[in-house]
């Protein structure tokens, strides 16, 4: 056998926003939660993670890199996802280049992982979701491993607990699970994404800094100090994540938007209720907020639905294409952009919205009416750094075009 082979696979896997929070664990080594949760899969042509992976003979150790910098995978949870794919490989065999890598072997081989996000990272866009999903997919097809979808979820959740939705298209459920090793706390697809293909959604990035609290410490902290979570658990969720599976099931948009402003505003409500408290929301969240209740009252029916995960920045879900562009509207009112940027790098995703908005350049923006539900609105310039435009999208994929790779067929080294 040659020894200077490199076998290579490419995926893509898109990110998830929560509508039922995923918040506290019961177990921190397992990472398996204190409560069921709800996510939409957000489109991976705007919002997605690309990973590659490579085996070969000539690999000295296990290397990552992460956007281009290397970094460790000495972590456990690296570990524990690479052990748990490592368990799970099969034969692997390329006959046209003669090369054969039987079960045995992969235990001894080393592997190469390249891996780029398309937005910020650990700013609350859940990259962490979207990076182990990928890590665990692109892995799995690597070293053909036989598990579908729901029992790779189960590996991606030891990486980061809401990786394990990343792992479908649509609207995604991540079952808690009851046995003690873990091993019924996966995620299954509640809807696929072409079921509710009327929903839009605005993201307001408000910052793109990483966060003051780390997911892992603030929800440490607030299992371990706040009893409005143990009430949510136990008394709340539940509830809401059967009436939730109905309403995505009905496209029942008066519903869901109900439950997922309720269930956003209650887990901000735990981090407020954690010693010492946890702030991930600021004055531009709220004031997005506000923008939202006070349209949806005056309407009298609603057509946006927001929430916010541990950051700052807004999902903003609106039920139809006409409501986006009105809220884009809306947005960029009150959030008009510096007068140095330009509307082409403040408006990213799908630009289609701004065009059903009326909007091609800034002399729009600024010629944009104050909202009519707001008496004597003010404007506030540069508070968001820039929204992107998407929709539900699909689960991970194979990219089979080669100039996609991430690192070079010869070297196995990032291009």
């Amino acid at each position: 056998m040659a020894e200077s082979w490199v076998i290579m696979v490419t995926a893509q896997t898109p990110t998830n926003i929560a509508v039922i929070k995923y918040w506290g664990k019961r177990d921190e080594k397992l990472i398996l939660p204190v409560n069921d949760s709800i996510s939409v899969t957000l489109d991976p042509a705007h919002l997605c993670t690309t990973t590659t992976v490579a085996v070969s003979p000539s690999f000295a150790q296990d290397r990552m890199w992460l956007n281009g910098k290397e970094i460790s995978l000495s972590g456990g949870r690296y570990q524990n996802c690479l052990r748990e794919i490592r368990a799970r490989a099969c034969d692997v065999e390329d006959k046209e280049r003669g090369i054969k890598i039987s079960k045995k072997d992969w235990e001894k081989l080393h592997v190469h992982i390249a891996s780029y996000n398309n937005f910020p990272t650990a700013a609350g866009l859940a990259s962490s979701a979207a990076g182990f999903a990928c890590l665990v997919f692109a892995l799995a097809k690597l070293m053909n491993a036989k598990e579908d979808n729901s029992e790779l979820s189960a590996i991606a959740r030891q990486g980061s607990g809401s990786a394990c939705r990343s792992l479908f298209g649509g609207f995604v459920k991540w079952k808690m699970g009851k046995v003690e090793d873990g091993s019924d706390s996966l995620a299954v697809q509640v809807v696929d994404e072409k079921h509710w293909d009327d929903l839009v959604i605005i993201i307001a990035v408000v910052s793109s800094r990483q966060k003051e609290t780390s997911s892992t410490t603030g929800m440490r902290e607030t299992v371990e100090t706040s009893l409005l979570l143990q009430h949510r658990a136990k008394e709340i969720v539940p509830k809401r994540i059967v009436q939730m599976e109905e309403s995505i099931k009905n496209r029942n948009f008066a519903s869901f938007a109900h439950l997922t402003c309720a269930d956003s505003n209650q887990f901000h409500a735990v981090c407020m209720d954690t010693c010492p408290p946890i702030f991930y929301m600021n004055d531009t969240s709220h004031r997005i907020i506000s923008c939202v209740e006070k349209w949806n009252r005056s309407v009298g029916t609603p057509q946006v639905a927001y929430t916010f995960d541990a950051g700052p920045n807004a999902v903003l879900i609106a039920h139809n294409r006409k409501a986006a562009a009105q809220l884009l509207q809306k947005l960029l009112f009150y959030f008009p952009p510096n007068s140095d940027t330009e509307l082409n790098s403040y408006v990213l995703g799908d630009k289609s919205i701004l065009k059903d908005a009326g909007i091609e350049d800034l002399k729009d923006v600024e010629a944009l009416p104050p909202p009519p539900e707001i008496k004597d609105a003010p404007r506030y310039k540069g508070d968001v750094s820039y929204f992107i435009c998407t929709r539900p999208g699909r689960g991970p994929v194979l990219l089979s075009d080669e100039s996609q790779a991430l690192l070079s067929p010869e070297t196995g080294l990032p291009k």
